[in-house]
């Protein structure tokens, strides 16, 4: 996923009228830049098949579209960088990528939040983004907290899994109350090591669907994790201008 050195396949530049790619000797420092203006949820960029192709494994140059399947991109659109303040967002239900909460003005840099879209990442890698909000250590959802991603505009595949690790837990904590031994009995083990991502709360990461509607606003705090803008913002209601390519 992003900049790396994976050697391009296919026709460069792919997206030339949306997205400007800066390589740079460095590995993992390619970055992108916007060459469009677009309102919040505007559309900047589709996943079509082709270019796009299915993949069973994550690797560092695919992205999580659903539970159990990830996607590799084919395109520049790879050379898009994470940031924990993000410009756009990865939606891999309807398989579209679209302008974050601020929009997107020509010069931005394109990024999106990659525990968004991963539950586990093949490659972890420590932010460099500079924000006040960085998370520092980034590997995927299934190692962050909910106040790590609580205001983040997540997937669908995310918040089941997220689901799931919560009532692992809740049903672990039942059980030691009721064992009442600090060491546990063997099914609570069991248990607390599904919490920890080794058995099917951590899966092969991945859900599917896009995000839910939610007639809320998306910039609303209520202590929650964010579901993702209306069905209103995501129709264009709200949105103005879009870049369809």
């Amino acid at each position: 996923m992003a900049a790396s050195p994976l050697k391009p396949h296919w026709v460069q530049p792919s997206h030339p009228d949306i997205q400007e790619v800066i390589i740079n000797e460095a590995e993992f420092t390619s970055k992108s830049l916007s060459r469009v203006a677009l309102p919040p949820w505007g559309l900047f960029a589709r996943l079509d098949f082709p270019p796009c192709t299915l993949a069973r494994e994550p690797t560092y140059a695919t992205v999580q579209m659903s539970r159990d399947m990830h996607l590799n991109l084919n395109s520049d659109l790879l050379y898009i960088n994470h940031s924990c303040e993000p410009s756009l967002i990865f939606d891999m239900t309807r398989l579209v990528v679209i302008a974050g909460p601020k929009g997107l003005q020509p010069g931005d840099e394109l990024t999106f939040f990659y525990p968004s879209t991963e539950w586990t990442m093949a490659q972890p890698f420590d932010c460099l983004c500079g924000e006040k909000t960085c998370r520092g250590r980034i590997s995927g959802a299934a190692d962050m907290s909910d106040d790590q991603l609580r205001g983040m505009l997540l997937n669908k595949h995310i918040y089941e899994l997220l689901d799931e690790r919560k009532a692992l837990e809740a049903a672990a904590s039942r059980q030691a109350s009721e064992n009442g031994a600090a060491g546990g009995t063997e099914e609570e083990n069991g248990l607390t090591k599904k919490v920890n991502g080794k058995g099917s709360a951590n899966g092969s990461h991945h859900g599917a669907e896009k995000f839910p509607a939610q007639e809320a606003s998306p910039g609303a705090v209520d202590g929650s994790l964010r579901r993702g803008p209306t069905s209103r913002e995501l129709s264009g209601e709200m949105g103005g201008d879009t870049s369809v390519y």
